[in-house]
């Protein structure tokens, strides 16, 4: 196949435009939808279901834009480790990673990270949970940290472990000392909770709905970094991961106390790449770079604050 053509495609698969696709890659409209005539009839099958409002891929688009994103980030890692013979002195590390990962312990793995690799250069997308996945899954990031309940279908996870969901609030609150609290204890007090869209909101949500308790926050925001603010304040109680508490990078003294549901058990972090894909060394090594740190982390987690 065309390597011009399939670029085209893919682009035109990305945007859902042809219009989108030519301003993205300063390319007439006219080459590209000749472009992708010729594949379609080179194929013998139709790649696009044309519709008022755009162009949305078939099921056989959608198999060729899959290959299509493979071939082509192979072929970058490849002219990438050909122009790096002498180790990680130069290289790009795309990451996307949900706002509990990416407000303090990424951006220290990054520092600790680059103290040897001065020469790599990482971008970090943050982003909501499924969001994560699905960016690895098509190739647009090289890594995702995320959670999850489940075993995801087209990525690899380099790293994955238990991220039970633990009540978070300020060092002096009533209930820190506590070894365990119950969701009727916290449905007494004020909860800070982020979003539904978050997949601790969301088994946080069904373990009350299971107990029968209703508890209604009196704060919900997208910002988990004023959640942290929120509780560290006095104001109330709010929910996290237990290797973001242990976090040493996290500004706002907290403690955090388990909460008495097997429910809040139920959820996984994972650190992914793309099912099948070469990864470029500087990806590779990174990605177990962070691996090792939320492992520690874990580790480190199973003593009391």
């Amino acid at each position: 196949m065309n390597a011009t053509a399939l670029r085209y495609f893919l682009e035109v698969a990305r945007t859902g435009s042809i219009a989108d696709a030519s301003a993205r890659l300063h390319v007439a409209s006219s080459a590209i939808s000749r472009q992708i005539a010729h594949l379609e009839a080179d194929l013998g099958v139709e790649l696009f279901e044309r519709r008022p409002r755009g162009m949305v891929p078939s099921y056989a688009g959608d198999l060729l834009a899959r290959h299509a994103q493979r071939l082509f980030l192979e072929e970058e890692a490849i002219v990438t480790e050909l122009k790096r013979l002498r180790g990680l002195a130069s290289g790009r590390v795309r990451v996307a990673a949900t706002e509990g990962f990416g407000m303090s312990l990424i951006p220290a793995a990054i520092r600790s990270f680059r103290d040897r690799h001065p020469g790599i250069r990482i971008e970090l997308r943050v982003v909501a949970p499924a969001a994560v996945t699905r960016m690895v899954r098509e190739g647009e990031v090289d890594i995702g940290a995320t959670f999850s309940f489940a075993p995801e279908p087209g990525v690899r996870a380099m790293g994955e472990g238990r991220a039970p969901v633990l009540a978070v609030m300020a060092k002096d609150h009533p209930l820190a000392g506590q070894p365990v609290v119950s969701l009727a204890q916290l449905a007494r007090e004020a909860i800070a909770l982020p979003e539904k869209d978050t997949t601790v909101r969301q088994l946080f949500d069904i373990a009350c709905g299971l107990a029968g308790v209703v508890i209604e926050p009196v704060l919900v925001s997208n910002y988990i970094a004023g959640l942290w603010a929120f509780a560290a304040e006095g104001g109330g109680i709010t929910v996290a991961s237990p290797f973001t508490v242990h976090s040493s990078t996290v500004g706002h003294p907290v403690a955090s106390v388990p909460i008495d549901s097997p429910t809040l058990d139920q959820r996984y972090y994972q650190i992914q790449t793309m099912l099948g894909r070469h990864l470029p060394e500087a990806v590779y090594a990174f990605a177990t770079h962070l691996t090792g740190i939320i492992k520690r982390l874990d580790r480190s987690a199973e003593a009391p604050i």
